[in-house]
Parts: C-alpha cells; structure tokens; sequence
C-alpha cells in the first residue's frame, strides 16, 4: 500500500514539473490535468509506459514516468500538460461484469492518496477539470474540447461513456454499484474517487 515515502517521492516530482506543466498548460489554452485510468490487465502487469504513475493490484505504486512534464501516450490527443495515473486491473472487464479483475479497494485508496498530494502540488482543485477519467476526457466532459480526428459518429468524435464507450475506465469501480453514464452522478467511479481523494487532502493538508 502507498506509504508516506511514496508520497513524498511524487509530491517532489510534481513540484519539479509544476512550473513546465503550467506552461504547457497555458501554450495549449487548457488546464494542468491528471488523468485517471485503468490498463484493462490484470493486477501485476504494472510496466506501462503509457502512464506517470502505475498503481498494482496490492496498491503499490510504480513510477514509470519520471519527468511529469513529459506528455506519454495515455489519452487520445489529449496528453500536454497532462499526468497520466492507472490502476493495474480490469482485464476482461465489460460494463455488465467487472470480471476477476476489478478495482481493489487498495487502489482505489492508493490512488485517491496520490490525487489529493499531486492536487497540493500543483495547487489545483479536485475536480472533473483537473482529474477526469479517460471516459470523461474522452467525452470532453472535462471541458477541454478537442475534435478528434478519428470517426466515432458523435459531435467532436468524441468515444466515452456518453458517446461509444470504446473507454469507460473506472465509470463503474464494483460490481455491486449501479452503471452510470451521468458524469454529475456523485456514484459514478471517478466521482467517487475524487470525493476520497478531497477527504485525504482535508486529511493530509487541512484544507
């Protein structure tokens, strides 16, 4: 599980990649983003490039991406000024059934941790304009509208949950909850997320 250690490595690591992001940021008109993903794998299969941050099935964390400036391939025409978080699961997962490799609650914890340090670093709220999922971004959901170039058949060709689904990481964390495509829904996954990664923050910073 992610320890104080871990933070305090990914909290120094934002620092020194805030003042870039924000350029970054301002060169493209949009936010600094952390983006929040699932790998479809299964829990130990934590050496993708794609993200920043890898978290496994036990809640480790992996630091794949050292530089968090440095825009890597995990969203579709979306990745400057962009940190790139997964958690190692999912595989099999379809909307209906999560299989045998859904979300565990320590990843879920891992990441909610890591979102309220990297939120105090880069001096940005917890919200679905500066952490959105895949799904979410993938719908420009998040604000950040961008046309992209291949056909989906939905207005900007956007391709989550609101359009043809090709990426729902994380809109559904258990089994047990009920399937959402209402981005507001405070069950869907990423705003459950986002909801204990403010807890943590309240926790961690006092604010």
């Amino acid at each position: 599980m992610v320890d104080l250690d871990d933070l305090t490595e990914i909290m120094n690591l934002a620092y020194s990649a805030k003042s870039e992001l924000y350029k970054i940021a301002e060169d493209y008109g949009k936010p600094v983003q952390v983006v929040l993903h699932w790998t479809a794998s299964k829990y130990s299969q934590f050496s993708w490039s794609d993200y920043h941050l890898n978290i496994d099935g036990d809640g480790d964390v992996h630091i794949t991406g050292r530089d968090f400036a440095e825009p890597l391939p995990h969203s579709y025409m979306k990745n400057a000024a962009s940190i790139g978080i997964t958690l190692d699961c999912a595989y099999g997962a379809t909307t209906e059934d999560l299989g045998d490799y859904p979300p565990t609650e320590e990843q879920i914890e891992a990441m909610a941790k890591i979102m309220a340090v990297l939120s105090e670093a880069l001096g940005t709220e917890i919200d679905i304009e500066h952490f959105p999922s895949h799904s979410e971004h993938a719908d420009n959901a998040d604000g950040y509208i961008v046309y992209f170039r291949d056909y989906t058949g939905f207005p900007n060709n956007t391709y989550g949950v609101q359009s043809n689904c090709e990426r729902w990481d994380l809109q559904r964390l258990r089994n047990t909850d009920e399937w959402t495509t209402d981005y507001d829904d405070p069950m869907s996954g990423p705003n459950q997320i986002r909801s204990l990664a403010r807890a943590f923050r309240q926790k961690f910073y006092g604010h």
